[in-house]
């Protein structure tokens, strides 16, 4: 489907202020982008419009690349949504439009999103080889009618929050920093199947998470998490790895849920990470796993206790 078309189906009831991004995550740096686009549209009267795409750039403009993304398409539009914005244009990032000029991408917003306005941050770039910069597009907005507002990045510390440094965090398992980064706890969702049944056997029964291939995995090690199933929130410790005491083998995702015992097979269930407790490791003796897992247990439980507020941090 052309980007023509796919814009054509999207045309707004009235004039429009645009953001434009992957936003993966929807981190705290987006958030404040999103503010001001509410802002800048309601002091002009206009639409605020996200246009995000589907896949990220660099997927596309570097082959061989898998990325894995901090949400799914379908968390980033809710969260988007929680933003207070309503009109979101999803575009498939494909080889044709990384080939459009800065000029035709602009020329296409303004006609068929109707663009009065385009707020971006500071290393913003549109357009074929990024050729659109904050300062190009200033002089085609000037031509076509739209206004360019910059947003000073968010800092984390020193350094601007970005998807890619969230990545990089959220993988070697700096979940705390990263749930700062996103001003909410970074959230898994997948759906529970059968696992090798060996928790049970060790007195810790668990449920094990089948995700989709492309979400970012937190690092390998043992997390107090809450979970979510059917609606209801329970305390859970989760562990990540690869089982090094059994098997060393496919990499897993596996919650014991505290005082719960339902059958919740082929459910659908959404982890929420809030500390790490400690490294994946491997056990000589099983007896030394379980006492292990208990104090895992009694660790997660102390932190979830103490975090009891914290769980319903940007749901």
């Amino acid at each position: 489907m052309s980007i023509e078309y796919k814009l054509s189906e999207n045309i707004p009831s009235r004039d429009t202020v645009l953001a434009v991004g992957t936003f993966d995550g929807v981190h705290q740096g987006h958030q404040s982008l999103f503010k001001l686009l509410k802002e800048e549209a309601e002091s002009r009267n206009l639409l605020p419009n996200v246009v995000t795409f589907r896949n990220h750039p660099r997927e596309i403009l570097t082959p061989g690349m898998n990325l894995n993304y901090i949400s799914s398409l379908e968390d980033r539009i809710k969260l988007i949504r929680g933003q207070q914005i309503d009109l979101i244009t999803v575009l498939d990032f494909t080889r044709q439009l990384s080939c459009i000029k800065a000029r035709d991408f602009c020329r296409l917003l303004v006609r068929d999103l109707r663009m009065k306005g385009l707020v971006v941050g500071p290393d913003f770039a549109l357009g074929h080889n990024r050729e659109g910069d904050i300062k190009t597009l200033e002089g085609i907005g000037q031509e076509m009618g739209f206004s360019i507002k910059v947003i000073e990045p968010k800092l984390h510390g020193e350094q601007p929050i970005r998807s890619r440094l969230l990545r990089k965090i959220i993988s070697e398992g700096g979940v705390e920093t990263a749930s700062k980064m996103l001003g909410r706890p970074f959230k898994l969702c997948g759906v529970v199947c059968k696992g090798a049944g060996r928790g049970a056997s060790l007195g810790f029964p668990t449920a094990n998470l089948a995700i989709e291939s492309q979400l970012l995995v937190p690092g390998d090690g043992v997390y107090a998490t809450w979970i979510t199933v059917n609606g209801q929130k329970y305390k859970s410790a989760t562990s990540i790895g690869t089982r090094p005491t059994f098997d060393s083998g496919q990499r897993s995702i596996e919650s014991y849920i505290m005082d719960f015992e339902c059958d919740i097979y082929d459910t659908t269930v959404s982890l929420e990470f809030m500390v790490r407790i400690r490294d994946e490791l491997y056990f000589e003796h099983h007896e030394d796993l379980i006492r292990q897992m208990q104090d895992d247990v009694e660790q997660a439980t102390v932190i979830l206790e103490g975090n009891v507020g914290c769980s319903n941090v940007g749901s």
